[in-house]
């Protein structure tokens, strides 16, 4: 028993004791987060917040207290991960702090004697240094006044914020936190400061902007405009827009949102509506925005569907090519607007079967009908011209050579023949084969497919009309008067 102890009456014990349990039970009632175990023990624990009250900037700096490779003995595992970290001081604003954990021990001839004894200060996510935990744990015995209890006082302290000027960690407003690590810690402060807010949303009572009904925040949903409604409100509203179709009225129902015209996200609208109605909705806007735009093309990945509207930044020129490209913004796939393929680049055109489809559709319907206003208003006047005046001129080409040559049966080379006999000898393979058939022939023996009873090209070496042809009297010049 220590000197102060035994100097106390059985009688001072006792009112200590009570003056002890009724400080202990205001605490409990105030702030019943911060306390637990129970004094009678004679050991608590306190976990304060600290709450700032509006956002406050911080710098978040290097303490210097890791030494840079340059100052570890040559024996030192290096640690280059610590060091690639030390970017500079961060910047962060910050509404509340992580809790600081204090253990106290309370004497029995505390208040009237003894003050408590503050055996550790610890700092949630360690925001507090050792030197500043030692300074604050120090002004906190200070703070106690012989006879009268010091708990409370503690806690609003330190709940308040107040303690960071007196220990240093103020200046001039701005929170200054040293650490060995201020990327680590910017980041974890930016954790707790979100996940704060949301516990205090969802335990604070927000009137619904709809019904007027006063609810606690985790019945509410409180949109990126910050207004609040309860949850049964929104989706009654908001399920019958979409049911409806009017999917502009899928927004903040705020006079004040909806005069601004922003329309809700779809992160929020899944947090209100049903997976069915969120598809409907994104259905609906999707149908809407190719009607404003008909340059829109949906990403004809099956996976994906998602509308990929014209690049701003592509230039206007339609005989650059660079207009047919689109790259889908979800999922990064560049293609072709027109054939819907692999971007094949400015200057190759598109597949000739997409192409044939795309120009039939198109010369299916008369000048001036809508399906060609249609067509022309996606894809540019001149654009469907041009492919027009191409695909006729394709066409003619594949007429040509259909008729007028034979398809080498080896490289598929179109070969015309001129004059003479059907058998030919590719150009550029080499390959033996009947100019009448196509068939290939045997290089040693060539002249068996002509000379053999029964087949196609039997007796047909030479065709008739090449004959005539070639035995048609030409005029020798200087003698065509004779």
């Amino acid at each position: 028993m220590s000197a102060a102890q035994a100097e106390l009456s059985q009688e001072d014990i006792e009112v200590c004791r009570s003056m002890q349990q009724e400080e202990w039970e205001v605490l409990q009632s105030i702030y019943p987060e911060c306390s637990s175990d129970d004094i009678s023990r004679g050991g608590i624990k306190l976990e304060i917040p600290v709450e700032l009250g509006d956002s406050r900037d911080a710098e978040i700096v290097d303490d210097g207290s890791l030494a840079v490779p340059g100052e570890l003995p040559e024996d030192a595992p290096s640690r280059p991960n610590v060091h690639e970290q030390h970017l500079g001081p961060m910047f962060i604003s910050l509404s509340t702090l992580p809790p600081l954990l204090l253990d106290i021990v309370v004497p029995p001839s505390y208040p009237l004697q003894s003050p408590p004894l503050l055996l550790n200060i610890h700092a949630t996510h360690s925001w507090l240094s050792r030197p500043v935990a030692s300074l604050l744990r120090q002004q906190l015995i200070d703070m106690w006044a012989q006879g009268d209890g010091v708990l409370y006082a503690w806690v609003e302290w330190i709940r308040s914020g107040d303690f960071l000027e007196s220990v240093g960690l103020n200046d001039n407003g701005v929170i200054r936190l040293p650490h060995p690590s201020p990327a680590r810690l910017s980041s974890l402060l930016t954790s707790h400061e979100t996940l704060s807010a949301q516990a205090q949303f969802s335990y604070t009572s927000h009137p619904c902007a709809i019904c007027m009904t006063s609810l606690k925040g985790y019945k509410c949903i409180r949109l990126i405009c910050s207004h609040v409604f309860c949850r049964p409100c929104l989706h009654e509203y908001w399920g019958m827009a979409i049911r409806e179709g009017s999917i502009s009225s899928v927004r903040c129902p705020d006079p004040e949102c909806v005069k601004e015209g922003v329309e809700a996200t779809e992160e929020e609208v899944r947090r209100v509506v049903s997976e069915e109605d969120v598809r409907r909705w994104k259905r609906l806007r999707e149908k809407r925005d190719i009607d404003r735009d008909p340059t829109i093309i949906h990403c004809p990945l099956d996976f994906c569907q998602t509308p990929v509207p014209k690049p701003r930044n592509v230039t206007d020129d339609e005989s650059s090519g660079w207009d047919r490209l689109r790259t889908c913004h979800e999922c990064g796939y560049s293609f072709c607007a027109y054939c819907r393929r692999t971007w094949h680049g400015p200057h190759t055109s598109c597949p000739i079967p997409f192409t044939a489809s795309f120009i039939l559709t198109y010369l299916a319907h008369g000048p001036g009908s809508p399906e060609r206003l249609a067509i022309e208003s996606r894809y540019g006047r001149a654009n469907v011209t041009r492919l027009v005046a191409q695909y006729e001129e394709d066409k003619a080409n594949r007429e040509w050579l259909e008729k007028e040559t034979t398809t080498c049966p080896n490289c598929e080379i179109k070969v015309q023949k001129s004059m003479g006999c059907n058998h030919m000898t590719c150009a550029r393979c080499k390959t033996h084969f009947c100019y009448r058939c196509g068939t290939k022939l045997n290089a040693s023996h060539p002249y068996a497919h002509f000379s053999t009873p029964g087949l196609l090209c039997y007796s047909k070496l030479f065709d008739h009309e090449s004959i005539a042809d070639q035995d048609e009297w030409q005029p020798i010049e200087g003698f065509e008067d004779l």
